[in-house]
């Protein structure tokens, strides 16, 4: 297998409290991992390490293309909770776009073939009547599939979702399903829900996490597995 990410005996956690002990996991490229686990049990902080925004206090995490290691890899995040101000005047256009990385860098500006890429994002999250909208006229649900959109439009090499359809109106929470399988197909993903059944549904393998890791490599496992795997 391709791997992207590996994590070697790794603890991480807040001001020297201990969340996540001796962690060990193999994210390979492709893959469709589904994170669960209780609340509280350190599903978020995983994901703060492999995003670089919290620095493990012990172990080793890696990243890796074409099976050489490197610095970085390309990562799209879609929040639990979003920090977005409403009040910025921005539109839901700009707000995806700005998910792109301008090709002249120092002319902040982007290619014409990246600017025919937003209107295919726009309509691929729903969101077509609302694209000249301001974020202070959307409702919750409109805004998370804003910023997945946002999250989305690089094609990243692993997108990471923390509990996506918390905040999704129900008319898109089956979409979306079918929106990540698609996805999946360039990108790999890695996504947190307390929502067993559903992540069990869509995704290959599984991450049961509560302090330590337990890691099935295929999405057939029952509750008393899971169950068991908290105690």
């Amino acid at each position: 297998m391709n791997k992207q990410i590996t994590i070697q005996d790794l603890s991480a956690g807040y001001q020297n409290k201990t969340v996540l002990n001796k962690i060990n996991l193999t994210i390979n490229k492709g893959d469709f991992l589904g994170i669960i686990g209780p609340n509280g049990g350190g599903k978020t902080t995983l994901l703060k390490v492999i995003l670089g925004l919290i620095k493990p206090m012990n172990g080793q995490l890696k990243f890796f293309r074409e099976g050489k290691q490197v610095d970085h890899l390309q990562i799209g995040y879609l929040p639990q909770h979003n920090q977005v101000d409403r009040d910025f005047p921005i539109n839901v256009k700009e707000l995806i776009q700005s998910g792109l990385t301008p090709k002249n860098r120092f002319l902040f500006t982007l290619s014409k073939e990246q600017k025919e890429i937003v209107p295919e994002i726009i309509n691929m999250v729903g969101l077509n009547n609302f694209a000249e909208s301001p974020l202070g006229e959307l409702s919750g649900g409109q805004l998370q599939r804003a910023l997945l959109g946002r999250a989305i439009i690089s094609e990243p090499e692993i997108l990471v979702l923390d509990e996506p359809n918390s905040y999704l109106d129900r008319d898109f929470e089956v979409k979306l399903y079918d929106l990540l399988q698609e996805i999946n197909k360039k990108s790999t993903i890695i996504l947190v829900s307390h929502n067993i059944s559903t992540v069990r549904s869509i995704a290959r393998s599984l991450a049961c996490v509560n302090r330590t890791l337990h890691y099935h490599p295929t999405n057939n496992i029952t509750e008393s597995c899971i169950y068991d795997s908290f105690l």
